[in-house]
């Protein structure tokens, strides 16, 4: 039986992981290795890759923000500065994802689930307050000239209507927020919206700071 493994992304994973995001987004520029090393750079414990069979088939990155400084509408590129995460903050409590991705001919064989398990797991091991994401409505553009797209995101919510990632981020235990406009200007699938939402870490502790504000101020105590 084919196994499936989810671990850390390294610099040795990037070549594949570039061409895998080509064939899952054809018409959208795909990432460039130095930008993806630097994302590796920034923040290693929130990027993940899945193999199955040996084989590279899944993508899931992440950085971590304040989340007051974001909580009003805002782009993929604002976000995450274009790809860069350079607005990776190690005093934020959010870890927000930027990007989630699984090989088309391996879809329904819980890669997606295993990836956002991983995304919980660092989540819960940094003490996080809690996962934002803003997902793409791929099923959108079949129906945007019949209703508009909030109507559209409360029918996936009370199961008139399956989203390929709205309904699968509902099954992670995720809550739906809200709508992002021209979140994705280039996503003509999601007509640029994106649906914002959120998982609440149960074991989140606020009297204890984060894993990373731990690992700075350790950082700031060796000597020189």
């Amino acid at each position: 039986m084919p196994k499936l493994i989810v671990r850390n992304t390294t610099v040795h994973d990037i070549e594949a992981l570039v061409r895998l995001q080509r064939e899952v987004y054809p018409s959208i520029p795909a990432w460039q290795y130095d930008r993806v090393a630097h994302q590796i750079e920034l923040f290693p414990e929130g990027q993940f890759v899945a193999f199955y069979d040996d084989k590279l088939v899944g993508c899931a990155s992440s950085l971590v923000i304040q989340w007051d400084e974001w909580s009003e509408p805002h782009t993929w590129d604002e976000i995450t500065a274009k790809g860069t995460f350079d607005t990776h903050d190690t005093a934020g409590y959010t870890l927000y994802g930027a990007e989630v991705f699984v090989a088309p001919l391996l879809r329904g064989k819980r890669l997606g689930h295993a990836l956002y398990e991983a995304r919980r797991r660092v989540c819960k091991t940094l003490n996080l307050r809690r996962v934002i994401a803003c997902g793409r409505l791929p099923g959108y553009h079949k129906v945007a000239d019949q209703m508009p797209v909030d109507l559209y995101a409360r029918k996936v919510l009370w199961g008139d209507i399956t989203d390929p990632v709205l309904s699968f981020q509902l099954r992670e235990g995720f809550r739906y927020c809200g709508i992002m406009k021209n979140y994705l200007a280039d996503d003509q699938e999601s007509r640029g919206y994106a649906s914002l939402i959120v998982w609440l870490n149960p074991d989140y502790d606020a009297s204890r700071p984060s894993g990373l504000q731990l690992a700075q101020g350790a950082t700031k105590d060796l000597p020189r």
